[in-house]
């Protein structure tokens, strides 16, 4: 993201933003030419008027004067014509552009590594992604366009004015610099105001979304008052951006009001005295000045009103393209499709850490050969669920080399290795939607029919069917309405109908009832057979079935074997963890 220096604008980043404007030129042009003709009607009434004054009412010729207002009439429907086309394509043009700036954003968040989003709050992103992209659109709507057009009529009505009379125009010209220097000053501290507002914003969407994922959290330790008071100081940081830009609105605006009504008076003053002095000023001139002066000042306070909207757009833009900017991608190189085949996993000395100086897997190496289920038992923090994630490739590894069926994974087309891949994670997460569509992710290739024969097939169709709706019973944000249990069944019946070649079941009774264990253990058999399965589990069934156990301790393998062989090695690790927790849990 580039850094604010608090310049009044960035050409380069409006330049790229032009760019996602190019699938829709015939309606940026369009509304470019509706702000040219506008800027040339807006012209015609002040001078109808003056026409009207000096060739018609002047000498009380009637017939005349009502052609003149015939005419004003037809520039003034005119001018609402062309006014009602440029606002509506103009905000049409800047909900198409935030439409695909959107999607362009999302697509790129979803292919984000894992590393990324440990390192990002999850509210900066939705900040980013709504509010910000949201605010992107007042650029073309009410920014851009709405200059563009206010900055030709103040040039056609000033050289207008200057056909007219040079004397009245030069009396009002007086009084541009002075509001033109303000209204430079004025743009180049709204923009450092509203870094700061967006800023906050973020922080504070950042804040409410996390206390409202974790209140559970909050209220057990009855940290509400804290957490009150922690909200209440980012949002009179928040309170206090805001206030700044108001304070510059405040100042600015009531100067841009005087300077115009200075320039007003000037010209009554001066074609006031030149009209009684007999000279060349008519009424009619004197009409038209005033109006002229008028509308070249308003757009001067529309213009910095503009910019406002423009500049808080802009800010937006900078932290948009700040993401898509971002490099943090797994490589998808890969040119191997990988379909359903043998599912043999191999890691060669495999070496990997989260951060560049502290290591978690320390070149481990191990064959889990087609259809074996394999367990992987160690303390917390012995690197378990990272091969999981480097299995998937979430992150990269560092060295070494991850073989799927004596292939690379770095050669496997990713989105095609993933799909062979199915995990049932400890903490599952649902959406909120539809038992049905939490199962399938919205697969068109997997029908309900699918689903219930497979839910069938592992012993869950029973516990579905019991719900008020089956299948289409709405579980809620992350699953809600289901306990632990019933949540880790329905993830187990995801990952069965997406029949994967390789299995993995991280953790997926450690925290279940005894009715919900017993059943996953059947579906876990079913879904486990002839399929090579990792399973990560410290429920003592789970590990005595696997064929082989991998032993882990601080990133290293220490032990292989299966349960019965583990167990007769003296003083080892397995076995130390077979006296200390399954002993114990086989006791009660």
């Amino acid at each position: 993201m580039s850094k604010n220096t608090g310049n009044a604008f960035d050409f380069k980043l409006f330049r790229r933003l032009l760019a996602f404007t190019k699938p829709y030129r015939l309606a940026f042009y369009f509304v470019a030419l509706a702000a040219i003709i506008m800027s040339g009607l807006a012209v015609l009434r002040p001078f109808l008027l003056k026409l009207a004054i000096d060739d018609s009412i002047v000498p009380q010729d009637g017939e005349g004067f009502m052609k003149y207002v015939i005419l004003m009439l037809v520039v003034l429907m005119l001018e609402v014509i062309f006014q009602f086309a440029f606002i509506f394509y103009a905000n049409w043009l800047g909900q198409s552009v935030i439409r695909d700036l959107r999607q362009k954003l999302f697509r790129l968040m979803m292919s984000f590594r894992m590393k990324y989003f440990d390192k990002s709050a999850v509210g900066r992103l939705t900040t980013r992604a709504v509010n910000d992209v949201e605010t992107i659109s007042s650029i073309f709507s009410e920014g851009l366009f709405m200059i563009i057009s206010d900055l030709l009529k103040m040039i056609v009505i000033a050289g207008f004015m200057l056909t007219q009379s040079w004397r009245l125009s030069l009396i009002v010209f007086i009084v541009l610099p002075f509001i033109l220097y303000a209204t430079r000053v004025f743009q180049k501290a709204m923009k450092v105001a509203f870094e700061d507002v967006r800023n906050q914003v973020a922080n504070l969407n950042s804040f409410v979304q996390e206390r409202l994922t974790g209140m559970k959290i909050v209220q057990i330790f009855t940290r509400e008052k804290t957490e009150y008071d922690r909200f209440t100081e980012i949002n009179k940081s928040h309170r206090k951006a805001w206030i700044k830009t108001v304070w510059y609105n405040s100042i600015f605006f009531p100067i841009a009001e005087m300077a115009g009504a200075i320039a007003t008076g000037l010209v009554v003053w001066y074609g006031g005295l030149n009209v009684i002095g007999g000279g060349f000023v008519t009424l009619g001139i004197i009409t038209a000045f005033i109006q002229y002066a008028e509308m070249l000042f308003r757009p001067l306070r529309q213009i910095a009103d503009k910019f406002n909207t423009l500049q808080m757009g802009m800010v937006a833009a900078n932290r948009v393209f700040g993401i898509l900017d971002t490099k943090s991608h797994i490589a998808d190189t890969g040119t191997i499709d990988y379909t359903n085949t043998n599912g043999k996993i191999e890691f060669k000395n495999v070496h990997f850490g989260y951060n560049p100086d502290e290591e978690v897997i320390k070149g481990i190496s191990f064959i889990a050969n087609p259809g074996e289920t394999v367990a992987i038992v160690g303390s917390t923090g012995a690197g378990k669920t990272t091969i999981i994630n480097l299995l998937n490739r979430f992150y990269e590894i560092d060295s070494g080399e991850i073989l799927i069926d004596d292939i690379s994974v770095k050669d496997y087309k990713l989105a095609s290795l993933r799909n062979q891949i199915a995990v049932v994670l400890q903490d599952v997460f649902l959406f909120a939607d539809s038992i049905l569509n939490n199962i399938t992710l919205n697969n068109p290739d997997i029908s309900k029919e699918d689903v219930i024969a497979a839910a069938k097939e592992i012993g869950v169709h029973k516990f579905i069917e019991s719900l008020p709706e089956g299948y289409d019973y709405n579980v809620k944000e992350r699953g809600s309405m289901l306990s632990s249990g019933q949540r880790q069944l329905i993830s187990f019946l995801r990952a069965y109908v997406s029949k994967p070649s390789i299995l993995i079941l991280d953790e997926a009774t450690s925290s279940v009832d005894t009715y919900s264990e017993e059943m996953i253990q059947t579906a876990t058999l079913k879904i486990t057979k002839d399929r090579t399965s990792i399973v990560i589990a410290h429920r003592l069934a789970t590990i005595k079935t696997a064929d082989k156990i991998i032993v882990m301790d601080a990133g290293k393998i220490v032990e292989v074997g299966n349960h019965n062989e583990l167990l007769k090695i003296e003083n080892g690790f397995y076995r130390n963890l077979y006296e200390v927790q399954f002993m114990k849990e086989e006791v009660v």
